[in-house]
């Protein structure tokens, strides 16, 4: 009788809602606001074209958190292998009818937004990974055969993107993938095999490569080898990120961003214009808010008692991680330019909604930690 009550108040709306991690939301809140400041300032102080945009997609984006959050973290994994099957579909399509943009065959053109389903599959990938390995044993990981399917499950989108040609977002499934493989527990015998075949396959990947991303590995070793070509993004970059400072040149001040220097400043090197105008205090607040939405991810994902909420909150705030350590790595030339959009922050529709919904279900696994999901 006790039990039957206790699932009656698990479901009802009021104890959902106490349930929601604020602190959590706050913090999203907080990490938006700044991308809308830093895209108002990319407009040269007005909210068009970019924004304005934002603030709407954000608006949309939050109704959705709160639908996915609520929604019974059953559903959710009832669904993990239809949406992940349907997220294939839709790479497919994209190969089939895509619209090209940018050198690259990314978008669905639906009319009032271009959506991307690679951002979409990172997703997907994840959820399906974590109904795989939700009722896996000890026994079951240490097995090769038991590990195969989830290979497959990772690298067939991944084979999809690369013909897009999104080799940056290909890479963040792998990485998101094998986070996720690793948290199941799997053998660390089995990663320093496949770092080995990696290693071993680098000179075939390079000869496959297009000459476009050849040209930004060889830009990240050798930026000043074509200061006015293919080096002028990252040397623009740093420059603002230098001439910021430790106070920045103040909201709106931001020269090299506001005189155009600085190349896609709304999208991959918004960080760069945030540093510049707030300097190395504004980037490191900025860091300071992601590092806490990890720290929330993380905690929701400890307390979850049964092992696809765990595995599904730790592995889509892995994902988070990833974008934001990818971005800022890649505009401080740390690494090579792949073309990640900083979550929360750069202007992109589909972007915005993948990471929203990502933390809703996030949210969902903190609601419903205590739910019993089948073993199967």
């Amino acid at each position: 009788m006790s039990e039957g009550i206790k699932l009656q108040n698990e479901e009802s709306l009021i104890y959902k809602i106490t349930h929601v991690n604020w602190g959590f939301l706050a913090l999203t809140v907080i990490m938006a606001c700044i991308g809308i400041a830093a895209l108002y300032s990319a407009g040269g102080g007005n909210m068009d074209p970019w924004a304005s945009r934002q603030l709407s997609r954000f608006g949309v984006g939050l109704i959705a958190l709160f639908i996915v959050a609520l929604v019974d973290i059953r559903w959710w994994y009832r669904l993990a292998y239809p949406a992940y099957f349907i997220g294939l579909i839709l790479l497919i399509i994209v190969e089939v009818m895509g619209q090209v943009g940018m050198g690259a065959q990314r978008w669905i053109n639906l009319g009032f937004m271009q959506l991307q389903p690679s951002e979409l599959m990172k997703i997907a990938v994840i959820i399906a990974l974590a109904k795989y390995f939700h009722a896996a044993t000890k026994e079951d990981m240490a097995s090769f055969r038991f590990l195969v399917p989830a290979a497959v499950l990772i690298l067939a989108p991944v084979a999809l993107v690369l013909l897009q040609p999104d080799l940056g977002t290909s890479l963040m499934i792998v990485m998101g993938g094998g986070a996720m493989v690793f948290l199941a527990g799997a053998p660390i015998l089995y990663f320093a095999i496949a770092g080995g075949l990696a290693a071993a396959a680098a000179p075939i990947g390079w000869f496959l490569m297009h000459d476009y991303q050849k040209q930004r590995v060889l830009t990240f070793l050798n930026p000043e080898s074509d200061p006015l070509g293919s080096g002028y993004h990252i040397i623009q970059s740093k420059i603002a990120l230098g001439s910021g400072g430790i106070e920045g040149k103040g909201f709106l001040n931001g020269t090299q961003s506001h005189l155009n220097f600085l190349p896609e400043k709304q999208t991959d090197f918004i960080f760069t214009l945030w540093a510049e105008e707030w300097g190395l205090l504004g980037g490191l607040f900025m860091l300071l808010v992601a590092g806490l939405i990890l720290y929330c991810g993380i905690q929701i994902a400890l307390k979850c008692r049964h092992a696809f909420g765990r595995l599904l909150a730790f592995g889509l705030t892995i994902n988070y991680s990833l974008y934001v350590f990818i971005n800022i790595a890649m505009v401080m030339g740390l690494i090579p330019v792949v073309g990640a959009p900083l979550p929360l922050v750069s202007y992109g529709g589909t972007s915005m909604l993948a990471i929203l919904v990502s933390f809703g279900l996030i949210q969902s696994c903190n609601i419903h930690r205590d739910a019993k999901l089948p073993r199967m």
